[in-house]
C-alpha cells in the first residue's frame, strides 16, 4: 500500500477518556482524519451507524474477515473490532494523517504493517478514578465494569511499548498535549525535507 500520510494510534483502557481526547484534537487540527472502526456490538446511547463505528452482525463481522478486508481486528469484551483497509488506504493515500481509536492489540498489528505509525497511550489518574468514570457514564452493570476494571489494571503494563504517554488527569491538558504530538510528527524531517529541498534547492541527502 502507498502510504503518504502518517498514522497515530490512540489506545488505552475503557473510560480513560480516549474518545474526548480525540474528538477535541480533530476540532483543532486541520487535515486530522479519522478511522471508524467496525464492530460486532450493538450501538451504546446516542452512537449512529458511520459516526462512532460501522456496526454489523458477527456473521457480517466474519465474511469481511474471511475476505481479508481488515487491516486489523480483535475480540474485545466477545465483541469483534476492526480496522478495514479501504478506511486507511482512502485517507492516507490523498496525504491524509489518520488518528485511531484502537486497543493494544490492535496498536501491534498496525504498527507491524506500517512501522512509522505512532503509538500514544491515554492512562487514567488512577484506577480509582477509572473506575469512578465507569460508573459515571451509566453504559455498563456491574459485571462489566468489575470486568474492564480487571482487564485495565493489565493492559496498562502495555503502555511501556508505545510512542508516547498521555496522563488524562486535567482534560484540556490531555488534549493540548496531543495536539502537540501531532503537530510534532508533522515537523519531523522524513516528512518536510522534500518541500525543503525544492523550495532551497538543498540537495541530496
Amino acid at each position: 500500500m502507498s502510504v503518504t500520510g502518517r498514522i497515530f494510534v490512540v489506545s488505552g483502557p475503557s473510560g480513560s477518556g480516549k474518545s474526548t481526547l480525540i474528538r477535541q484534537v480533530r476540532q483543532k487540527i486541520p487535515s486530522l482524519g479519522y478511522s471508524i472502526s467496525h464492530t460486532s456490538r450493538p450501538p451504546r446511547g446516542q452512537e449512529k451507524n458511520g459516526k462512532e463505528y460501522y456496526f454489523l452482525t458477527k456473521e457480517n463481522f466474519q465474511k469481511m474477515i474471511d475476505k481479508g478486508e481488515f487491516v486489523e481486528w480483535a475480540e474485545v469484551y466477545a465483541d469483534l473490532y476492526g480496522t478495514s483497509v479501504s478506511s486507511l488506504r482512502s485517507q492516507l493515500s490523498i496525504g491524509l494523517d489518520v488518528i485511531m481509536d484502537i486497543d493494544v492489540q490492535g496498536a501491534r498489528n498496525i504498527k507491524e504493517h506500517f512501522k512509522e505509525a505512532n503509538l500514544i497511550y491515554v492512562l487514567p489518574p488512577s484506577l480509582a478514578i477509572l473506575e469512578k468514570r465507569l460508573r459515571e457514564r451509566g453504559t455498563d452493570d456491574e459485571k462489566s465494569i468489575r470486568t474492564r476494571l480487571k482487564k485495565a489494571a493489565k493492559e496498562i503494563k502495555n503502555c511501556v511499548s508505545y510512542d508516547y504517554l498521555l496522563f488524562n488527569d486535567e482534560l484540556d491538558r490531555a488534549v493540548e498535549e496531543l495536539k502537540s504530538i501531532v503537530v510534532a510528527e508533522r515537523c519531523r524531517r522524513s516528512v518536510r525535507l522534500a518541500k525543503a529541498q525544492t523550495l532551497f534547492n538543498l540537495g541530496p541527502h
